[in-house]
């Protein structure tokens, strides 16, 4: 057990290592989290100002829910391509299913690296960017930040799994640049990266609790930014709990019928 945990750290640091070799790109994803940053700032600000009940928001928590979910693009996979659907398409995963490492949990350790590595120098920048000219409010007491802290690993968590089980999709289909556009737009909409899903319509907001995407944005906003407090705040964490089993369980389902459907492709 401990030399399997020792793989897993090792392809978390892997994974770190190779995110932290494309400065430029994460330099230019920056840029881009200021700019929308920005557009979706001035938008929400303007609504605050015009209506005094929006949503419970004013000028200071929807700030913060703004930079800090712009800050936290760089680690929520909605955008992230899994190597499992190459190796699904050529072939290759195949051997994935030989190597002495479960495949979801290998792919999520990597992840995790790279993610980790992308949320400081773009996430931390969009944050003093947003408090600089916005003004952002934040809780002056530790205890959102650590749940909060717990609440943003299991949404990085979340949004690679939900992908990874969209990616898996390739055992069955040929191409799968549809359904991953799909789980994209509906996802990042009901995840709360446009408006707050507080702000929903009743039966809209209603779909999004039933869904794992408000538990990859929203949740972990809301408690760092101290909307979300005290037994609230631990329900959220429950939920998210609740949906780190479900995503599991769907990856390992969908690995064993795809490696079914490959015994009966290849012998």
């Amino acid at each position: 057990m401990r030399s399997d945990v020792g793989v897993y750290w090792r392809l978390v640091k892997a994974g770190f290592r190779r995110q932290s070799h494309y400065r430029l790109a994460m330099a230019a994803g920056l840029v881009t989290n200021l700019v929308f940053g920005f557009v979706r700032a001035a938008v929400l600000m303007t609504a605050v100002r015009q209506n005094n009940s929006f949503g419970g928001y004013d000028r200071g928590t929807i700030g913060a829910y703004v930079w800090l979910s712009q800050a936290l693009l760089g680690a929520i996979a909605f955008w992230i391509l899994p190597d499992t659907v190459e190796r699904i398409r050529t072939g290759d995963i195949a051997i994935d299913f030989l190597r002495p490492v479960d495949i979801q949990f290998a792919h999520l350790a990597e992840y995790l690296g790279r993610a980790s590595c992308a949320l400081v120098p773009r996430g931390l920048p969009a944050i003093a960017v947003g408090a600089l000219t916005f003004g952002l409010a934040f809780p002056d007491t530790p205890g959102p930040y650590l749940l909060g802290a717990l609440s943003l690993l299991l949404a990085m968590i979340l949004s690679f799994l939900s992908m990874f089980a969209v990616s898996l999709a390739g055992f069955w289909l040929i191409e799968t640049r549809g359904l991953r556009s799909l789980h994209m737009i509906c996802g990042t909409f009901l995840a709360g990266l446009f408006a707050p899903v507080h702000l929903f319509p009743d039966w809209l907001r209603a779909l999004a609790y039933a869904t794992p995407f408000p538990s990859m944005l929203q949740w972990p906003v809301d408690l760092l930014s101290g909307r979300t407090t005290g037994t609230a705040a631990m329900e959220i964490v429950a939920v998210q709990c609740f949906w780190l089993v479900v995503l599991v369980g769907l990856g390992q389902l969908l690995l064993r019928a795809g490696r079914r459907k490959l015994e009966v492709q290849g012998g």
